[in-house]
């Protein structure tokens, strides 16, 4: 293993993995992405078993030509539910949306019921409503719908920038993001391969449970920010332990605890509950206070371990899924329930926290585990859980596609990845 590598150990870093690497994880948090990583559509399989349908290093498919130029492989050749969605939702949206004319319209003022004009006579043009100058009830429920569908919120009928910078980009632009959600959806389990999945969805910040390729439960998370985003990786989810520590990142033992420490002294480490090891160890023992000075820890000279104990108090949760891979990436119940009520949930450092730890423990357990003691505990899953966590901005719904907001921005990566520029299908590779 390089040194690189060994700088990034427990990052969200889509690097290739070699199975059976026994890394020791520095801390229970991800790290930045490592740069040199496309990761607009990659998926990084790190147990080769997952890989089903794109291979490593797959040139991405033109799911636009396949689509309108009669490839039965977009269609009958659907690896499963959510690809075969996609692919009817893009027909649909280029029968609807992409048949309207392809007009730019001019920019200014927001346009309201009761304007009236020639921006008005455009706009009308451009949603294929009847010639008019009036902006009527018929022209506010479009522009409700357009944004609705486009993912504009709020959805308030009014024709303000954000919406006619939206309708200037050109339905082949939205086409060319359900072929990239598509490209996405590609590299998702075949269907009969595996009986139960797991699909975090980072674009929705939700988790899909599949049994037999149907949905069978469904829940909120919360994932990785911008600034540290989750990864788009499939790997096997092995074990789970109830009272977990969490293992705080050398980089937040310096810039934060140690300056605690030296403000308020040792007692903080006991009022939030941390421990100090000698080591990263699974052995590791109690270090001795007394030999560490906590001004090089905090001016990065030394680095010591420091665990937080189990507890109502600790990041973790009750329970923590865990999943064999090099990038710091595993499930978690959270102590922080009030963020699953918010729509924007990409908050965390590039784990997923889930809404309810217990609905998904009996979900992968035949039999919720039994805990006995209030130390960690660890379990074994009867079966490994293959969990593929993906990142999807379109999604199909009863109306058709929904376009959802791109916080990550892979879309944007994903572009040069799979076109050669332009606005038209034509402009795919």
């Amino acid at each position: 293993m390089n040194k690189k590598i060994h700088l990034i150990l427990g990052a969200a870093a889509l690097l290739v993995a070699t199975p059976g690497m026994s890394a020791v994880p520095r801390g229970d948090e991800p790290v930045a992405v490592a740069s040199n990583i496309k990761q607009g559509i990659d998926f990084v399989y790190v147990d080769p078993q997952m890989s089903t349908v794109a291979k490593k290093k797959q040139k991405p498919r033109n799911w636009l030509q396949r689509i309108f130029k009669g490839s039965d492989e977009g269609r009958a050749g659907a690896p499963n539910i959510l690809f075969a969605q996609l692919a009817q939702g893009l027909q649909q949206y280029e029968a609807t949306w992409g048949a309207l004319p392809q007009t730019r319209l001019a920019t200014g003022a927001p346009l309201k019921t009761g304007a009236t004009g020639k921006r008005v006579a455009q706009l009308r043009s451009r949603l294929g409503l009847p010639a008019g100058s009036t902006y009527d009830q018929a022209v506010y429920q479009r522009v409700m719908e357009y944004q609705s569908v486009h993912g504009l919120a709020p959805a308030d009928g009014i024709a303000g920038r954000a919406t006619i910078a939206s309708l200037n980009l050109g339905a082949p632009y939205f086409e060319r993001r359900i072929a990239i959600n598509m490209e996405r959806a590609w590299r998702l389990p075949v269907s009969r391969t595996f009986d139960r999945y797991v699909v975090v969805d980072s674009g929705a910040a939700e988790a899909y449970l599949f049994n037999r390729d149907q949905i069978a439960d469904t829940m909120r998370v919360v994932v990785g920010s911008p600034k540290t985003k989750t990864p788009m990786m499939a790997v096997l989810m092995r074990t789970a332990k109830a009272n977990p520590y969490w293992n705080v990142p050398p980089e937040l033992t310096r810039s934060l605890t140690a300056r605690r420490i030296l403000e308020q002294g040792p007692s903080y480490l006991r009022d939030f509950h941390y421990e100090v090891l000698s080591d990263w160890s699974d052995n590791a023992a109690p270090a001795d206070l007394s030999t560490i000075n906590w001004k090089q820890v905090a001016a990065g000279k030394r680095e010591v371990r420091v665990r937080q104990l189990p507890g109502p108090w600790n990041s973790m949760g009750a329970m923590k899924f865990e999943m064999p891979n090099d990038y710091g990436i595993y499930l978690h119940d959270t102590p922080h329930k009030e963020l699953f009520a918010q729509d924007a949930r990409w908050v965390s450092n590039g784990c997923v926290r889930l809404q309810d730890y217990r609905r998904f423990a009996s979900w992968v357990f035949p039999k919720m585990p039994m805990v006995t003691t209030q130390a960690e505990q660890k379990f074994e899953l009867p079966k490994p859980v293959p969990v593929y966590m993906t990142y999807l901005t379109a999604a199909p719904g009863a109306g058709g596609i929904v376009f959802r907001p791109d916080p990550y921005g892979f879309d944007a990566l994903a572009m040069p990845q799979m076109f050669a520029g332009g606005r038209g299908k034509s402009s795919a590779t």
